[in-house]
């Protein structure tokens, strides 16, 4: 555990001194992970593909903020729709568009989450979201996390009916529409995960903010039962079938993930915790303060001692 600390502390250090390249590296690595998912589900349009064009997008991505980086992710995964269906172009876009105006335009400091979920849906660990959501921001992270949700499951959609979309041309562009519309407001397993997602952030939110001792933890727990109750329901209610191995993986590496982020941000000493008591003229206030973990790094001195001999011979 003292290593872990001495580790902790070490990189707030490096942080603090170097938080404007770690944040760039940060990105550089997200965007390059969005765009490889996209090549690798998507790909439809090679010129995208290209190595060279994936690095220099991702280097780009590298410098702007997260909202750009999300809009630059959009312009990428509408480049592909684009080469398959024009009409799932034109959703995708509209439904993008709608996302922007009713969120984006108020906070748009929480794009990542509309990045991260994505990814998160894509290693099969959607269940750590809505936890580190819930731990790190606030009740609103609930709408770019169901939009990045929404974007996973088009995403998969788009992959597994590209020739469908592709060979459309005889229907009526009409009908094509209506039918690519109820694909979506039909399909049970996304708003079973939609809803799951955010039955997870809220729990967590709530939980978190009590004033209990290892709240955080509680918090984790409550998350992570919450979504599993959310995800049983819907199998029982809608026939929504998640693998169950697949679930298990997934539950156990969210909970290792979700732990780390507690350790590394939020680790105190309960056993150390002070209720302190102040007046005023209006109010009495009563202060629960709870120490948090602090290790000094060990200031390692190598002291060299002479040689005897070496001292006799040279008298």
């Amino acid at each position: 555990m003292v290593v872990l600390l001495v580790l902790k502390e070490s990189l707030k250090s490096i942080y603090g001194r170097y938080a404007a390249f770690v944040c760039a590296l940060i990105k550089f690595f997200l965007a390059l992970a969005v765009l490889c998912l996209l090549n690798q589900n998507l790909g439809f349009m090679k010129e995208l593909g290209n190595p060279a064009v994936i690095f220099g997008i991702a280097l780009a991505c590298a410098f702007l903020p997260y909202s750009a980086i999300s809009l630059v992710m959009a312009g990428v995964m509408l480049a592909h729709f684009y080469v398959v269906s024009f009409e799932m172009t034109l959703i995708t876009g509209i439904f993008l568009v709608i996302v922007a105006l009713l969120y984006y335009g108020f906070q748009p400091e929480d794009s990542y989450w509309l990045i991260l979920t994505p990814l998160a849906f894509a290693f099969k660990v959607p269940y750590v979201i809505p936890i580190l959501a819930g731990l790190s921001g606030g009740l609103l992270a609930v709408m770019p996390i169901s939009c990045g949700a929404v974007v996973y499951y088009i995403i998969s959609y788009v992959k597994q009916n590209a020739g469908v979309l592709t060979n459309d041309a005889s229907e009526d562009i009409t009908q094509r529409y209506v039918q690519l519309i109820r694909s979506f407001i039909g399909n049970r397993t996304i708003g079973v995960f939609v809803v799951a997602c955010a039955v997870g952030v809220l729990l967590v939110y709530l939980v978190r903010m009590l004033s209990v001792d290892y709240a955080w933890v509680l918090a984790i727990i409550a998350g992570i039962l919450g979504q599993l109750t959310v995800i049983m329901a819907g199998n029982f209610v809608f026939g929504v079938s998640v693998p169950l191995l697949e679930m298990t993986i997934g539950i156990v590496i969210s909970l290792i993930l979700a732990g780390l982020y507690h350790f590394f941000v939020f680790a105190v000493d309960y056993n150390r915790t002070e209720y302190l008591q102040y007046e005023d003229d209006d109010y009495v206030y009563y202060v629960k303060a709870v120490p948090k973990v602090v290790v000094s790094k060990p200031d390692v001195q190598v002291q060299r001692m002479n040689n005897p001999k070496r001292s006799r011979r040279e008298r």
